[in-house]
């Protein structure tokens, strides 16, 4: 009897296993599943565009001139909102991928920084951007807060950040210097001389009537030989008319004493 009374509870036991078993792989499969939706919902930093090598490179040579001339490191960063790892776009006046902020080589920084909010479609929410200018310690707040709002007012606003990340935060990146002099944080940029050309070859050596009017010039030499020709030929046909007329009395006179000696042997 006591063999028969045990039985019963191992039953109980392994049913209890089985059920917390079930209930932790429940568990881990619906964890996993919002996992994957959330992965699957976002939109990730393949939306957020980077700059085009065009505009990296005109960006890059335009803030490597400013910085050489106003002792100052201008850059900029471009990230996506829910990515954690590495920026989408770096770059400054020393390269592509260099940042300013904490760097040895710049004491003097100002970047502008940009972070793209693209939300899932089945969000409520708009799409967004966050843009700060920042700089180093000898920059007031005042005279970054007036960089900032200097871009919106040249056109850089937040909706140009949202439909072209890339273009937006070069195109502000580039406009860093203008906005430091104007907020009296710097001296104004020296304008870029333009390189020397090397001067035009002269023109070859000749008359530029006959070189450029060559044409002209023959039709017309053609012309003048034609009419004289003509010419010459009417005065060739007048003495010709004349002689011809001269002739025809010098005829008739010398007939008429032939007539009259006639008559008089009658």
């Amino acid at each position: 009897m006591a063999t028969a009374r045990s039985t019963p509870a191992k039953g109980r036991n392994t049913s209890s296993k089985a059920a917390i078993w079930i209930t932790w792989v429940s568990i881990a499969v619906v964890v996993v599943g919002c996992v994957i939706a959330g992965v699957l919902n976002n939109d990730g930093d393949a939306d957020v565009t980077a700059p085009t090598a065009q505009q990296r490179d005109d960006s890059l040579a335009i803030l490597a001139r400013s910085s050489a001339s106003q002792g100052v490191c201008y850059g900029w960063e471009l990230t996506d909102y829910f990515s954690y790892g590495d920026p989408v776009s770096v770059g400054s006046n020393l390269g592509a991928g260099v940042a300013v902020e904490d760097n040895p080589a710049c004491p003097r920084w100002v970047q502008v920084s940009a972070r793209i909010y693209y939300p899932s479609e089945s969000s409520d929410s708009d799409d967004n951007a966050y843009v700060d200018v920042t700089g180093s310690a000898d920059f007031s707040s005042t005279e970054l807060l007036r960089m900032e709002s200097g871009l919106e007012r040249l056109g850089v606003t937040r909706e140009v950040f949202i439909d072209d990340p890339g273009w937006a935060v070069t195109r502000a990146a580039v406009m860093l210097p203008l906005l430091a002099a104007e907020a009296g944080a710097v001296q104004p940029a020296a304008a870029p001389t333009e390189a020397a050309t090397a001067p035009s070859p002269l023109p070859e050596t000749g008359s530029d009537l006959w070189r450029d009017r060559w044409g002209y010039l023959l039709a017309a030499v053609g012309l003048l030989l034609v009419t004289a020709l003509l010419v010459t030929v009417g005065v060739v046909q007048r003495r010709r008319q004349r002689a011809q007329r001269g002739a025809v009395p010098a005829q008739r006179a010398g007939r008429a004493p032939a007539a009259s000696r006639t008559s008089e042997k009658a």
